[in-house]
């Protein structure tokens, strides 16, 4: 028995988005409590050579709208990455859901062996199911997962039923 795209797709980015969302007012009432200014945990990292939690925002929203656009040979929504704050993060994370809410099951059908080629130089080409199984969606929860682990290094109470949803 197969799983269908849609399952496959649209409730995974959305069940990670809803994550993030908690995730931002987790630290935004972090940032109250202990009186941090909220420009410092949106431009935390992890490591200097990565990128700050408004980054893995911005990563995963594109993920998850760039996967869709993949598989439907549509345009996805064009955002500037230009959040500097929780209010602009989840601005991002609303338009990110509206776009995917605007998916049906039927507008996936059949997508599963449409040919999709990963983004970058390598010119590897996958079919949908295996491109969302092995790029879209690991790449999704880590960045997900980065946001989650810069809010806890800065101290931020979320934990692993925050990441779960």
């Amino acid at each position: 028995m197969s799983i269908s795209m849609y399952r496959l797709t649209v409730p995974m980015f959305q069940r990670g988005l809803a994550s993030l969302k908690t995730y931002l007012d987790k630290a935004e009432a972090y940032a109250k409590e202990k009186n941090i200014d909220p420009a410092i945990l949106v431009a935390a990292r992890l490591a200097p050579d990565m990128l700050p939690l408004s980054g893995q925002y911005q990563r995963a929203s594109d993920t998850a709208k760039f996967a869709l656009a993949r598989l439907t040979a549509t345009e996805a929504p064009k955002f500037e990455d230009n959040e500097t704050t929780f209010e602009d993060l989840r601005e991002r994370l609303a338009k990110t859901e509206a776009y995917l809410a605007g998916f049906s099951v039927e507008a996936l059908e059949g997508t599963e062996t449409r040919q999709i080629t990963l983004p970058g130089k390598s010119g590897i080409v996958l079919p949908g199911d295996e491109y969302i199984a092995t790029f879209a969606l690991p790449n999704f929860y880590f960045h997900v997962a980065t946001a989650h682990a810069i809010l806890r290094s800065q101290g931020a109470p979320i934990g692993k039923r925050d990441y779960l949803g």
